[in-house]
Parts: C-alpha cells; sequence; structure tokens
C-alpha cells in the first residue's frame, strides 16, 4: 500500500495535479493543509485533507483519522499542536487516536522518525520549503513489517529513503 503526502502548496493547485500525475494508481492521497485552495477544489479531489492556519474554507477539518490496510493514520496541519516548537503535543493526540503513522506540515521542514512505535512525518512544502532548496513531497509505502518513507524534490527525484520497523 502506498500513501502520497503532501502540505503547504499556498494556492498552486498546479503542483498538486503534477505530484498526482507521477502516482496515478495510488491508494491513499493525504493534504496536510495550507493548501489555500476551496475544499471541494478539482486538485484536492479524493484527498484526505485537513485545514491549516492560512486556510479560509470551514470545510476543512482540523485532523482526519482512518486506516488503510491494518494501519491507523493521523493528519492535521501542526499549527495547533506548536509542531514548530515540538512534537510533544501531537504525539499525545496522536496515541489517544491510536494512530501508527502521524503526517503533518506548517514549519515546511521535511522529515520522518520513528518515536515510541509512532511513525511522524512532514513532506516539507511543494511551494516555500525551509531548511533545503527542494520543494518536496513524500511517499510511504507500507509493508507488513515496516514503513518505508522516500521524499522526492517537485520534478520527482528521489531526495532520500528511510526505512522503520513497525510494530
Amino acid at each position: 500500500m502506498q500513501i502520497l503526502v503532501m502540505s503547504d502548496t499556498h494556492g498552486d493547485s498546479d503542483v498538486i495535479e503534477k505530484v498526482r500525475g507521477y502516482y496515478p494508481s495510488v491508494e491513499t492521497l493525504i493534504h496536510c493543509g495550507d493548501s489555500e485552495l476551496p475544499y471541494t477544489h478539482e486538485a484536492l479531489e479524493r484527498m484526505k485533507k485537513v485545514r491549516g492556519n492560512c486556510d479560509s474554507d470551514k470545510a476543512f477539518p482540523n485532523e482526519a483519522v482512518f486506516e488503510i490496510a491494518d494501519v491507523r493514520v493521523f493528519v492535521t496541519h501542526g499549527h495547533l499542536f506548536n509542531v514548530k516548537t515540538s512534537i510533544l503535543s501531537l504525539s499525545y493526540r496522536a496515541k489517544e487516536v491510536n494512530a501508527q503513522i502521524v503526517c503533518f506540515g506548517h514549519s515546511h521542514i521535511l522529515g520522518a522518525e520513528m518515536i515510541d512505535d509512532l511513525l511522524f512525518l512532514n513532506p516539507g512544502s511543494l511551494l516555500k520549503p525551509r531548511g533545503r532548496k527542494e520543494k518536496s513531497f513524500a511517499l510511504i509505502e507500507i509493508e507488513d513489517t515496516y514503513f518505508e518513507v522516500k521524499f522526492f524534490t517537485e520534478e520527482n527525484h528521489c531526495i532520500s529513503s528511510h526505512t522503520f520497523t513497525r510494530k
């Protein structure tokens, strides 16, 4: 199973469509907020999507929780959990909803790490990256014993790949 994750596109529907075009058969698509598009915009069609601090459409939920295969996924933008300072609050909420994967944005800094059997993933930004020059998104591959996370540039060039053992 694959999950395509993006965030912080800030009004650029073309980049969303471009990235979606690389993986037309991916099972699950996630936008972690700050799309700055209407909730019903066609670029966001079939996506699990949440509200960021720059999204004005009230139809976006603050968070989403769903299952793919046997994995529970928690999605939020991150601003309501102060992720620029610490992921502790985010961790507490993820444990409350029994998540195994946590996807968030807000900081525009890509990263993935496993903490207390929770995979925390920030895909970075496809418009204004921080900490590196490449605009980025992520692809999660869910396998029986591990999660594989790959980060890609806007042009679909692999930046890095990480494998995390799952319980």
